[in-house]
C-alpha cells in the first residue's frame, strides 16, 4: 500500500480547519505537519497548540516533521498534542545522539522517523536503520513549499530501499518535495511507499477532489 500524506504547508492558513477537513473527506491516509523553527530552516510555521487544535478534526495519523535544531525538548509537546509519527533530521545540531533521540520518540509511544536532506547520504543512517520506522528523503531542500523535485534524489531512494531490504524490510520510505502526478510514479518505482504531497493537493481550488484524484491514481497502480 502506498500512503498519501498531504502536507498542510501550502494550505490556506486562514482556513486551516476547513482545509484539513477537506483533505480528510477526500480520503487521505495521514496528515503531514511541517514544524519549522527559523533556525534549522529560515521559515517558521506552526507549534504544538495548532497541532492539538487540528487533532479534533482529523482521526487519521498525524505525521509530524520536525525541521528544528533541537528536537529533543519538543518531542513530548508534540506527543501530547496528538502526533503519531515524529521525524527528526539527521543534520540537526540537536541530533548528535541520534539513537537516543529515536529511543525517546519510541518511549513516548510514537513511531520514529529520520529525515535526510538532498545533500546527505542515506548511508549515514545505516547504524540506526533497524531502530527506525520510517526514513524521509527530502526531494527538495527543506524550508518552503512549492519547490521543484530534485531528480538526483531518485538514486538515494533506490539505495535506501536496497539497505532496507537487507536490514529493515518493513521500513517506510517517505518522500517530500515536488511530489505530483508527474513525479509520483518515479519515486514509487525507486522504492518510496509514503508520498507527501503539498501544493498539488492544497492548490486553493479543491483539496478534497485533489486527494480523491491521487488516491485513485495510487489505487489503480496497486491493482
Amino acid at each position: 500500500m502506498i500512503v498519501l500524506s498531504p502536507s498542510i504547508l501550502t494550505a490556506d492558513f486562514g482556513n486551516l480547519q476547513e482545509e484539513v477537513e477537506k483533505a480528510v473527506r477526500g480520503g487521505c491516509d495521514w496528515l503531514h505537519l511541517d514544524i519549522m523553527d527559523g533556525h534549522f530552516v529560515p521559515n517558521i510555521t506552526i507549534g504544538p497548540m495548532i497541532v492539538k487544535a487540528l487533532r479534533r478534526y482529523a482521526a487519521i495519523p498525524f505525521d509530524v516533521h520536525l525541521m528544528v535544531e533541537n528536537p529533543d525538548g519538543l518531542l513530548k509537546l508534540y506527543a501530547d498534542a496528538g502526533a503519531d509519527i515524529v521525524t527528526v533530521h539527521q543534520e540537526a545540531s540537536g541530533c548528535r545522539h541520534l539513537h537516543r533521540t529515536i529511543q525517546h520518540i519510541k518511549e513516548l509511544g510514537l513511531k520514529a522517523g529520520c529525515a535526510v536532506n538532498p545533500g546527505t547520504p542515506v548511508e549515514l543512517l545505516e547504524p540506526v536503520l533497524m531502530d527506525l520506522d520510517m526514513v524521509l528523503i527530502m526531494t527538495v531542500n527543506p524550508g518552503f513549499g512549492g519547490q521543484s523535485f530534485i531528480p538526483s534524489t531518485l538514486h538515494k531512494i533506490a539505495r535506501l530501499r536496497a539497505m532496507a531490504e537487507k536490514w529493515k524490510p518493513d521500513l517506510l520510505i517517505q518522500v517530500d518535495g515536488g511530489i505530483n502526478a508527474a513525479t509520483c510514479e518515479s519515486v514509487i518505482q525507486a522504492g518510496a511507499n509514503v508520498l507527501v504531497v503539498g501544493s498539488a493537493i492544497f492548490d486553493g481550488v479543491d483539496p478534497e477532489g485533489n486527494v480523491r484524484k491521487y488516491k485513485a491514481l495510487l489505487e489503480r497502480r496497486e491493482d
